[in-house]
C-alpha cells in the first residue's frame, strides 16, 4: 500500500471578517479530508476562492486550522511546525524570492536556508539552472525575469533540497506549454524519489495526469480520487458541432441559452459542446446550426470539472449588450508595418507584420520571452520601434500617439491597478483617465460595478480582492470609455476554466459590437478563439494562420493525418520544436565545423 506523507482531516477554516461581525466571517474550508501518498502527484482543483491556497498554507504550516488534524511525514503540523518546515519544499503562488536579489543570489539564500552541503551546490544549481534554461541569467535581478522565469525560479529553489512534501502552488501560471510540459515532466521525476506532490492547477490538462485529483468550491470537497472516474461521469455527452452555416460566436451563445446544454466553447471553426445527462443531444434550437453536424468526441477532465460545478455560463454577455456598435470600416483596426524592436544588440522582436481588420480576435502566441509582449507593447505606443511603424484605429503611432492610446483599451499581464486604492477608487480613477466626467462617469461606473457584479469588494483595497475579480476590474477599466480596439496580454493567466468562460463570454460578445481584440495567451484552448493567429519565437514570426489552419500544419510535421484530434498545445510544440531543428540545420558555425 502506497504511504501516505500527508494528511488533512476534518479541516476547517474560518477567516474573521473586517467588520468584526460575526455573520462576515469566512468559511475557507469546511471539513475537509486530503490526503498525500509518496510517491504520487496530488492535484488539487477548483474555482477561484474554493479554498485551494487555504489548504496548501495548512499543510505548509503558515496557517493553523480552526478545527481538524494536519500530519506531514506523521508530524502534527499544529503542534510542531518546525519539524515540518524541514519536511516540505514550497512554491506559492505568487512570486515569493527577493526581486532585489540577482537568480544565483537566491538559489545560494534558498542553499542557506535549506542547509544545503556545500560539496552539493554546484552540482544542484546546475541541474536546476539547466531545466529552468536560466544560467545565461544567474546575474539578473529576480525583479527584472519575465513572469514565466520568475516562476521557473521559484520552483528550482523550492527544489533546493529532496522534500518529503512538495506543495506548489499554480506553478505553471504565466508559463508556456513547452515550458510547462519540462516543469510537469521534472516534477513527475521526482515522485521516483518518493516524494508526494500537491500541484493546485488552473490548467486542467494538468490534473487529469494528476495520480489523484481533491475538486474544491467554496470550501468543501465535491470530488476527490482519479481523475479518469471524474473525466467519465461526462462519458458520451460530449460532441463536436461542425458544418454550420451561421457565425460561430452566434452559434455559440445561441447554444449556450439553449436549456439541456451545460457547456460549450469554439475550437477553431468549430464548437464543442456538453449536453446535460438524459438529454438526446441534437441541433434544434440552436440558431445558425440547423445544418450542423454533431459528432461525439471523448471527454476531458475539464468537461467534468464544468459539469460538477453546475455548468457554465449562458451565451449572453451584460457588458457586450450596452456596449456601443463599433462603426463599420475597410480601414484595418491594428496594423504592424514591418516592426522592429532591439535593445542594443539584442533583437527582442524582428520584422512583425499583420494587420487585423475590425471585429476580430488575433492572437499573439509563443513561449516565454519570444517577442509577444515587446510587440504589444509598441502597437499599445509604450515602446517606441527601432525600425517599422504601426497604427491603432487609423491613428500612426508615430505621429498620433495620444490618440492610438485613447482608441484603445489595455489590460496589462500583470495586475497593473492600484492595489492601495479600493475598487471603486480605481474605476473612477480610470473614468477620469479616459475623460469620462459628470453623469456620464458615474453612469458608467455603476453600470461596470452591477455588469460584472463588483458591488461587494467596492470599498476594499484592488489588491486584496479574489484574482477573478481582480481580472474583472482590469476589464471594467479597459472597457470604460468603449474603444474600438482591445489589446489583452495574458488577460486570464491563473484563473479558473469557470472565470475563463465568463471573461471570453464577454469577449466574444464585444466583438459581435466590431471590437477589435490582440490577446496573447498561454491557455492554448483560449487560442482557439482567436479568427488568426501568429505564432512568435525567438523574435521571428514562425508561422501564420487560423487555428485550424495551424493545426493542419503542425499534424502534417507530426507526420498525423487526421489533424482533428491534434490540439493547438499540440500544434505549439510541434512547431517550436520544427523551428529549433530548422535552427539548428541552418547553423553557419555547425556547417562550417
Amino acid at each position: 500500500m502506497t504511504n501516505i506523507v500527508a494528511s488533512a482531516s476534518n479541516i476547517t477554516k474560518i477567516f474573521d471578517a473586517e467588520s468584526g461581525r460575526k455573520d462576515d466571517a469566512i468559511t475557507a474550508l469546511d471539513g475537509v479530508d486530503f490526503d498525500v501518498r509518496a510517491g504520487e502527484i496530488t492535484g488539487l482543483v477548483g474555482p477561484d476562492g474554493a479554498g485551494k491556497t487555504t489548504l496548501i498554507r495548512l499543510l505548509a504550516g503558515l496557517m493553523t486550522p480552526n478545527d481538524g488534524t494536519i500530519l506531514v511525514d506523521g508530524i502534527d503540523v499544529s503542534a510542531d511546525p518546525e519539524s515540518v518546515y524541514q519536511r516540505i519544499g514550497y512554491m506559492p503562488q505568487r512570486f515569493g524570492l527577493y526581486e532585489d536579489l540577482s537568480v544565483q543570489e537566491n538559489l545560494d539564500l534558498y542553499a542557506d536556508l535549506r542547509d544545503l552541503d556545500r560539496d552539493e551546490r554546484q552540482d544542484t544549481f546546475a541541474r536546476l539552472l539547466d531545466f529552468t534554461d536560466l544560467h545565461r541569467f544567474t546575474s539578473r535581478l529576480a525583479g527584472n525575469l519575465s513572469g514565466g522565469m520568475k516562476q521557473k525560479l521559484g520552483l528550482a529553489c523550492a527544489l533546493i533540497n529532496t522534500p518529503k512534501l512538495l506543495l506548489l502552488d499554480e506553478p505553471g501560471v504565466g508559463v508556456d506549454p513547452v515550458s510547462r510540459r519540462e516543469l510537469w515532466k521534472m516534477v513527475k521525476d521526482l515522485t521516483t524519489e518518493g516524494i508526494g506532490i500537491v500541484w493546485s492547477t488552473a490548467y486542467l490538462d494538468e490534473a487529469e495526469a494528476c495520480d489523484h485529483v481533491h475538486l474544491l468550491n467554496q470550501g468543501q470537497k465535491l470530488f476527490g480520487g482519479k481523475p479518469d472516474v471524474l473525466t467519465g461521469s461526462v462519458k458520451d455527452r460530449v460532441f463536436r458541432l461542425d458544418h454550420f452555416d451561421g457565425n460561430k460566436r452566434e452559434v455559440l451563445a445561441s447554444a449556450l441559452n439553449r436549456e439541456g446544454v451545460r457547456d460549450g466553447t469554439i475550437q477553431g471553426d468549430a464548437i464543442r459542446l456538453l449536453f446535460a445527462e438524459n438529454i438526446i443531444p441534437d441541433v434544434s434550437g440552436i440558431s445558425g446550426a440547423e445544418n450542423g453536424r454533431l459528432t461525439p468526441v471523448a471527454p476531458r477532465f475539464e468537461d467534468a470539472f464544468i459539469d460538477i460545478l453546475g455548468g457554465g455560463p449562458d451565451g449572453q454577455s451584460a457588458l457586450a449588450k450596452d456596449y456601443r456598435q463599433i462603426e463599420a470600416t475597410d480601414q484595418p483596426q491594428i496594423v504592424a508595418d514591418r516592426m522592429t524592436k532591439k535593445f542594443g544588440d539584442f533583437t527582442a522582436a524582428h520584422d512583425m507584420n499583420f494587420s487585423i481588420p475590425r471585429g476580430e480576435i488575433f492572437g499573439l502566441l509563443g513561449p516565454n520571452g519570444a517577442g509577444k509582449s515587446t510587440t504589444f507593447k509598441m502597437l499599445c505606443g509604450l515602446l517606441s520601434p527601432t525600425e517599422g511603424n504601426g497604427s491603432v484605429a487609423g491613428y500612426d503611432l508615430r505621429h498620433s500617439r495620444a490618440d492610438a492610446r485613447g482608441a484603445l483599451g489595455y489590460m496589462a499581464q500583470k495586475f497593473s491597478l492600484y492595489g492601495e486604492l479600493s475598487v471603486r477608487q480605481n474605476l473612477e480613477f480610470f473614468a477620469g483617465i479616459y475623460g469620462l466626467s459628470g453623469q456620464t462617469a458615474k453612469g458608467r461606473i455603476e453600470a461596470m460595478i452591477d455588469t460584472l457584479e463588483l458591488r461587494p469588494f467596492l470599498g476594499s483595497d484592488a489588491g486584496g480582492i479574489p484574482l477573478g475579480f481582480k481580472q474583472r476590474l482590469a476589464l471594467c477599466c479597459a472597457v470604460m470609455h468603449q474603444p474600438p480596439v482591445l489589446f489583452l496580454d495574458e488577460p486570464t493567466s491563473g484563473v479558473d476554466p469557470t472565470t475563463r468562460r465568463e471573461f471570453w463570454q464577454h469577449i466574444n460578445g464585444l466583438v459581435e459590437k466590431g471590437v477589435t481584440v490582440l490577446v496573447t495567451t498561454h491557455f492554448m484552448e483560449e487560442a482557439e478563439y482567436c479568427d488568426r493567429i501568429a505564432l512568435i519565437y525567438r523574435a521571428e514570426t514562425i508561422a501564420f494562420g487560423t487555428p485550424d489552419d495551424l493545426k493542419k500544419e503542425a499534424s502534417a510535421m507530426a507526420g498525423k493525418e487526421d489533424a482533428a484530434h491534434f490540439t493547438m498545445e499540440d500544434a505549439f510544440i510541434a512547431m517550436i520544436e520544427n523551428a529549433d531543428i530548422v535552427r539548428e540545420n541552418s547553423d553557419p558555425a555547425k556547417e562550417a565545423a
